[in-house]
């Protein structure tokens, strides 16, 4: 094999082909992968039976720990659309906060239905609500909008069981308890400083809501919605569980060595804990559409989740090629004493969110890199996860789909939508790295 310096700057070029060739010349993140990682093998003179096992079993290894992971919370989050659960969650928060807090109420709803939900699929749901609460209350969809679409990008960058994070801490190896935990520390900070944005720069642009329903119509469409506590749910049973296991594996034991602590281990391993929130989340469809929703929603969420799952898989294997090459030793030997510490990934990680567009791609490709360098460089691999996310946000613009999401479901003109939108998403990304860095001051 070349040298770990060669290595390095095959690396290098890498990640440049895969920015060019995801952002400018809009390939497909999957082929651009796995054909990334052939190519790099070929060039680090990896054997070539060796080359073509590292990255059949890299892709298989990745999607064994997430790949049910992922389909299941995708199906949580389509039954939980269809069925008004969504809505429900927002009208309690909206009943809480009040009419006069309607922007706080939206990022908050925005906060938890992007859990479970991709952020894209999220403001599309929350749309219709967010257009008649801005022409109920008179408030600017400038306001509006950024505060629904930074409150579903915090918890979609940085809280699994949402697709991005999952795959950044299977690649890294990172307690998934522990990175849902942290994730919602920091997440929080990012969804008020998105609030913030909204309220002092979108408020700055009169923008009328087009709406074609109001806010009462709206809710009648709808018909009976499940209670806020029910709907909710699907969300908080897996969360619990997962955090469970990750208490009941402290050093103190708290839980013992017997039954009760093989038993919560197995129900909160991310795959049992996903698959009894998808049972809990069928509990919201109503009789008279129950097989509608175990046939055609399922197969939804399937069709959804296979594109993010090829990603994730061909992420795994780029990083396990990069983990056969020379190049975690020569980095270990000479880049030890930089000591960029927990930057090193969120630096990665907004380099290729902003040249490509995807926070997913970003989370995947940047934790694929850094999967071999961790131990290098001593980070902690679950606010490794949280540096990537943060990253990961910094900045949604015109290569990003959730940008013309938000600037043309909301009417905003593209001009004025650099100017709230984007920048409130960079300002989301660096109060969360701020968050993490502090954080690892202390753990």
């Amino acid at each position: 094999m070349v040298s770990g310096g060669v290595a390095i700057i095959f690396l290098l070029v890498a990640v440049v082909l895969i920015i060019l060739a995801t952002s400018k010349w809009n390939m497909n993140p999957f082929f651009v992968l796995i054909s990334i990682a052939f190519l790099f093998g070929l060039a680090v003179r990896l054997p070539l039976v060796d080359l073509v096992n590292t990255i059949k079993n890299g892709f298989g290894g990745t999607l064994g720990s997430i790949g049910i992971v992922i389909l299941c919370g995708t199906i949580i989050g389509f039954i939980m659309e269809k069925t008004g659960a969504a809505l429900s969650i927002t009208q309690a928060i909206l009943k809480l906060v009040g009419n006069n807090r309607a922007p706080l109420a939206m990022s908050i709803a925005g906060y938890i239905v992007s859990v479970p939900v991709f952020c894209d699929s999220g403001f599309v749901i929350l749309t219709p609500l967010n257009k008649a609460l801005s022409a109920k209350t008179g408030t600017s969809m400038g306001v509006m909008a950024v505060a629904l679409a930074t409150g579903l990008h915090a918890t979609h960058a940085l809280v699994p069981p949402t697709p991005g994070p999952i795959a950044a801490a299977g690649n890294l190896g990172a307690d998934l308890g522990k990175v849902i935990f942290l994730g919602v520390i920091v997440s929080i900070f990012s969804m008020l400083a998105g609030y913030i944005w909204a309220l002092k720069i979108g408020s700055k642009y009169d923008i009328k809501a087009d709406i074609e329903e109001d806010y009462d119509s709206l809710i009648k469409k709808y018909g009976h919605l499940p209670t806020a506590f029910h709907s909710a749910l699907p969300l908080l049973v897996p969360i619990i569980l997962i955090l469970l296991k990750s208490l009941a594996a402290f050093p103190t034991k708290p839980f013992g060595d017997g039954g009760v602590a093989t038993f919560i281990s197995f129900i909160g391993d991310p795959v049992t804990a996903l698959m009894i929130g998808v049972i809990v989340s069928l509990t919201l469809v109503k009789k008279d559409v129950e097989k509608t929703a175990i046939s055609e929603w399922m197969s939804e969420g399937l069709k959804s989740a296979a594109l993010i799952i090829a990603i994730t898989g061909a992420g795994g294997a780029f990083g396990a090629v990069l983990k056969a090459s020379p190049m975690a030793n020569f980095i270990g030997e000479t880049m030890s004493g930089w000591k960029l510490g927990i930057l090193l990934p969120f630096i990665i990680s907004v380099s290729l969110k902003t040249a490509q567009g995807s926070g997913t791609v970003a989370l995947i490709t940047t934790s694929a890199i850094l999967a071999p360098l961790l131990g290098t460089f001593g980070l902690d691999p679950a606010l490794t996860v949280l540096a990537i996310g943060s990253g990961a946000m910094v900045v949604s613009h015109a290569n990003d789909s959730y940008f013309w999401v938000v600037s043309q479901f909301s009417g905003i003109p593209t001009p004025i939508a650099y100017k709230i939108y984007t920048t409130a998403t960079g300002v989301q990304g660096i109060t969360a790295f701020i968050i993490v860095f502090i954080l690892s001051l202390f753990i």
